[in-house]
């Protein structure tokens, strides 16, 4: 067993994290203050080919294991959460289309999404249908040579300022979710598509979220992404990947407020000398560090396993889990270390700490997280 990284995986790390440190993180601070998307960092990181980095040549990218795709999400959430969770969308949509979309759809969306020329969305949160996404309300019937959909989606990352999503709703009831459910390719412009208001977010305000809303929206048949009914399979295949993807945006977090804790310990002096030399503050060193360890070795394995095409939805459900529990500990810490000041929004502590929260709730909380993982071991257990 070897748990050295290759070449490959190393090039990729020290690529991103070059960038994430020099482009990013002189950014993040006042992007966050502003509420306002990092449109530069954005489009450097198209340029970079970091948006496009798990693809095919042919669209521009050079099939990354997805190692080297946790620890390129590690890296850039290290320095701003928000570009990291916009670049893990594109990665999102691009999986989509390029595992069950036809070839017109892979050419048409693909190189606009991964070029930074457009923004999408993946719209499958409700209302009233959050973690249980199989409660999902929004309809599509078809009509002729169109399906109309109906509905409203909620907490939709790029809803407001997005040129394209993938929208599921339910085509047949009766079927239920894992056949009653199917994905569509939604095309701003379409009448009846309109957005809500941004939300006002707590952390990760760098995003721009809201609702969607389709009011008899008349969506093409050749939009239907993959096969009629086989939606909601999409949807959480697509959940199991971005759990890994949510579990090591979380790391960097992590990371970054044990880095910021270090630094500050090492300057910060109480009592005669540095609070580094205190025992209760290398007590919360020691654990910071131990298990961010931890976490990278979860998320490495999830993201070991999905690349031998073996099952790894317990894996990656722990990995996000562990790594999203962790990051809301070391912040809290992180804070706690810097005192005062880490109450203060000049210190990258205080939005550390509200960056953080959201990986608890998001690509399924953390409550299911653990419903998933006991059934799994339940079931090893027969």
């Amino acid at each position: 067993m070897d748990f050295r990284l290759n070449e490959t995986q190393e090039m990729f790390r020290d690529m991103v994290r070059n960038f994430a440190r020099k482009e990013v993180a002189p950014l993040t601070q006042e992007l966050d203050k502003k509420a306002e998307f990092p449109w530069k960092n954005y489009k450097q990181a198209a340029e970079l080919g970091i948006l496009a980095m798990t693809l095919p040549e042919e669209f521009g990218g050079v099939e990354a294991d997805s190692i080297s795709y946790a620890l390129a999400i590690e890296e850039l959430a290290w320095a701003s959460a928000s570009v990291a969770d916009s670049i893990m969308l594109v990665e999102a949509l691009t999986y989509l289309l390029h595992t069950y979309g036809t070839r017109e759809q892979q050419q048409k969306w693909i190189p606009p999404l991964v070029n930074a020329e457009i923004l999408g969305s993946f719209a499958v949160t409700e209302p009233n249908a959050g973690t249980d996404a199989a409660s999902m309300q929004t309809t599509a019937v078809l009509d002729g040579d169109c399906y109309v959909l109906n509905g409203t989606k909620a907490f939709i990352n790029n809803a407001p300022v997005a040129d394209m999503a993938i929208v599921f709703a339910v085509t047949d009831k009766e079927k239920g979710p894992r056949g009653g459910i199917t994905a569509f390719i939604v095309e701003k412009g379409m009448p009846g598509l309109s957005a809500g208001k941004p939300e006002d977010l707590l952390g990760q305000r760098s995003l721009i979220v809201g609702e969607l809303i389709m009011e008899d929206v008349r969506v093409p048949k050749e939009n239907v992404l993959g096969k009629v009914g086989e939606g909601f399979k999409m949807a959480m295949k697509c959940l199991d990947n971005g759990r890994i993807a949510i579990a090591a945006l979380a790391l960097g977090i992590a990371q970054a407020a044990l880095d910021e804790s270090i630094k500050h310990s090492k300057q910060r002096v109480q009592f005669g000398q540095p609070i580094a030399n205190f025992q209760a503050t290398q007590f919360k060193i020691a654990n910071m560090a131990t298990e961010i360890e931890a976490a990278r070795l979860l998320i490495h394995k999830a993201a070991f396993l999905k690349d031998q095409g073996v099952k790894f939805s317990k894996e990656a459900a722990m990995a996000k889990l562990f790594a999203s529990d962790l990051a809301v500990r070391a912040a809290n810490e992180a804070v706690q270390i810097h005192g005062g000041y880490g109450y203060t929004k000049d210190y990258v502590v205080e939005r550390l700490y509200r960056d953080c929260k959201i990986t608890q709730i998001y690509e399924g909380t953390n409550e299911i997280q653990r419903v998933v993982i006991a059934r799994h071991v339940y079931n090893e257990s027969e």
